[in-house]
């Protein structure tokens, strides 16, 4: 295999190579299908995927996209190992077949059957899923110590610049032709969903997380990756409940429209006891009738309603600037109240707990078509409501921690 098809092959396999983790890499960007292409080969002579069985000389083949696939492996098949984050195969190693496992991620040509069910390998080019797993690892703690999260509040496009909200402070993210831009998918917050993504598609009002190298006083941020993404955040009462389709309409009241959301396996649903919801309503109250808290919270829920940052997912890391991470209190000095401990301990809901008329504040996705998927809902919240209808919102989920790489990403 010349020079050329081997860097290609390796650049194909790295950005492949976090399909089904939690975490791509940085630079792991997905080239076009033009710079992918192997020559000689035709598309469907190429497959990237995970193995599913091996059984003798045949690899059953479990693709980014579409069935499974038989690849043969032949006496003259090329099987090489590369490392996680290698572009080019120089430093790739050969391997033999039984050194394969069920889970390793392999990019594969060769020659594929009329059916492209089946493909014959002329080279096999490994990335272990003990190497992949490893360096995943490392990048959780890197995004741990290097990173920063927060609300975005200017973008100059021109610069290269985000300016970003970091607990009181404004943060300065540089970027360059070399960082990776990623933003989250309209109707997921998983990291490991986001798609390229471009400095223009971040608005103010949008949670934006960046890892790099700070400078000395943490105002900066050098940018190699950034992540961002839209999340409303709604308060409103139900106007019905759909079961059977797992819908709700809502009334929201700070824009006096009727909001569809849907609600997924992975929506987390709470109810708060008559007397946790006072107690917040108490605080979020006092913040509002004079100090900064209150200032912070109203201007932040009354120019963009999109300011909540979303708790993460079920299964994409229970750590972040939660109830650990924020620092353990219900309300911290000089600060917007902390309820994320006081939240995990109110008893789950359903669905069908919800009835017309009962007030809810709700985070969700952007959403396509206009419905958006509920992330997390809390209902029982009407002395909220009440107390600080226009800050409401943002109060509440603003010190939820946003699904991302890794825990706590710290803060200048």
């Amino acid at each position: 295999m010349n020079p050329t098809a081997n860097r290609i092959l390796a650049v194909a396999l790295c950005a492949a190579s976090g399909a089904g983790l939690r975490l791509v890499p940085a630079g792991y960007a997905m080239p076009s299908s033009q710079q992918t292409q192997a020559p000689g080969a035709s598309a469907a002579g190429r497959r990237v995927g995970a193995v599913k069985a091996i059984n003798g000389t045949v690899i059953t083949l479990t693709p980014d996209s579409g069935p499974d696939l038989s690849i043969t492996v032949q006496a003259t098949t090329r099987l090489l190992r590369i490392a996680p984050g290698e572009k080019d195969l120089k430093n790739a190693t050969p391997i033999q077949l039984q050194d394969l496992q069920v889970g390793d991620r392999i990019l594969v040509a060769g020659k594929a059957s009329d059916d492209n069910l089946s493909l014959a390998a002329s080279t096999v080019v490994v990335m272990k899923h003990s190497d992949l797993e490893a360096r995943h690892q490392q990048d959780l703690q890197d995004w741990q110590k290097r990173g920063v999260d927060g609300l975005a509040k200017a973008v100059d496009a021109a610069a290269g610049t985000v300016t970003i909200s970091v607990r009181s402070k404004d943060v300065v993210i540089h970027t360059s032709s070399t960082t990776v831009i990623r933003r989250y998918a309209p109707d997921s917050v998983k990291f490991d969903d986001a798609k390229p993504g471009t400095l223009q598609q971040i608005h103010p009002g949008d949670q934006v997380r960046a890892r790099g190298d700070r400078s000395a006083d943490g105002s900066e941020l050098a940018a190699e990756e950034i992540v961002s993404g839209s999340f409303p955040g709604i308060a409103g009462t139900v106007n019905s409940v759909d079961a059977s389709s797992s819908t709700l309409s809502v009334h929201d009241l700070l824009t006096n429209k009727t909001v569809l959301i849907k609600i997924a396996p992975d929506s987390q649903l709470r109810h708060l006891s008559p007397e946790m919801a006072q107690m917040i309503a108490m605080r979020l109250k006092g913040g509002a009738a004079g100090g900064a808290n209150g200032a912070a919270l109203s201007s932040g829920s009354a120019t963009n309603n999109q300011g909540a940052r979303p708790v993460a997912a079920p299964g994409a890391g229970a750590g972040g600037t939660g109830a650990g991470g924020n620092g353990g209190g219900i309300g911290r000095p000089g600060g917007a109240p902390d309820v994320q401990r006081m939240l995990s301990r109110a008893p789950a809901a359903t669905l069908t707990d919800l009835h017309k008329g009962d007030a809810v504040i709700i985070l969700s996705t952007e959403g396509t078509a206009g419905v958006g998927t509920v992330i997390t809902l809390v209902s029982g919240v009407e002395p909220i409501l009440q107390a600080a209808p226009s800050a409401s919102s943002a109060a509440l989920l603003t010190p939820w921690s946003m699904s991302a790489p890794g825990g706590d990403a710290g803060g200048p």
